[in-house]
């Protein structure tokens, strides 16, 4: 087994179809909770809406994109079908009966990320949630999705921001790794030369970002040099303003999903500490 991201764009019929879903979908996110415990894969997920032509659904997860997809479909059909009412050129409906033609669609619309980051990258969601039970370890600490768009200035600029991410790919995982909060993170290409920084952190905004600009700031240091309207750099000496910058980038998240509720990173590396022998049983 193998930890994955996804994000899925599903490109949108108008500016009316993006406010309706921006209102439809919060009261139907249990259902999808429901359906990603029920399948156990699952790690994080939320939908955000990037722009009035896009909706976007992003997920943390266990094994196969093909295989996870077929089972969305078939557990959590409804959302779906609702997302496809404003959705150009949908597949065929409804969901739960056309599984198949779901996961090729699915396929179709998904952004492969720069790079991928996690915090704990030899466990399964389901050992997690085994190892806390085993534990009696409930969560209590507070984690948080943070939905980052950066407007690059040109395509060229476009591109060169994804090589240095590429080229910076272990020295990004190095420096998340010192922030120790951040579960999960990636940086995907987006529409209209837009870069998005996606994590699930612990904590407050402002502690993971005063942590997070003091162990990765060189990253956006660098990225902000091809982005419009950055904030004055280095970012550690400048953290007011990053703070501001980045409160005001980030997209509202519509339904965070968390197989294992307020586990931190932190936890979750003393499970898997104290219990390797059931870790390495799972697989």
């Amino acid at each position: 087994m193998s930890q994955n991201h996804f994000t899925l764009s599903f490109p949108l019929k108008s500016p009316a179809d993006a406010k309706a879903l921006a209102e439809q979908l919060p009261p139907m996110m249990p259902g999808l909770f429901r359906a990603a415990d029920t399948i156990g894969k699952v790690h994080y997920s939320r939908f955000t809406v990037l722009s009035e032509k896009t909706l976007l659904f992003l997920g943390d997860f266990d094994g196969e994109f093909g295989p996870l997809m077929a089972h969305l479909a078939k557990l959590a059909g409804p959302v779906f079908d609702a997302i496809f009412q404003h959705v150009q050129n949908p597949p065929p409906g409804p969901v739960a009966a056309n599984a198949e033609a779901f996961a090729k669609w699915t396929a179709a619309h998904l952004i492969h990320a720069v790079n991928l980051y996690t915090a704990y990258p030899n466990v399964t969601a389901k050992e997690i949630k085994a190892l806390a039970s085993a534990a009696d370890v409930s969560g209590s600490g507070e984690l948080h999705p943070f939905l980052v768009i950066l407007p690059i200035k040109s395509s060229l600029h476009f591109i060169a921001v994804q090589l240095i991410l590429r080229a910076r790919g272990r020295g990004t995982t190095k420096d998340l790794d010192k922030v120790g909060t951040p579960h999960f993170a990636q940086f995907v290409p987006l529409e209209d030369n837009q870069i998005g920084f996606f994590t699930v952190y612990d904590g407050s905004f402002d502690k993971y970002i005063a942590d997070f600009t003091k162990n990765i700031g060189e990253v956006f240091d660098l990225i902000f040099k091809f982005t419009k309207n950055p904030p004055p750099s280095p970012c550690r000496k400048h953290l007011q303003e990053f703070v501001d910058f980045a409160a005001a980038a980030n997209r509202t998240p519509i339904g965070f999903y968390q197989a294992y509720p307020g586990l931190s990173v932190q936890d979750i590396h003393a499970l898997v500490a104290d219990s390797k022998p059931l870790s390495a049983s799972g697989r």
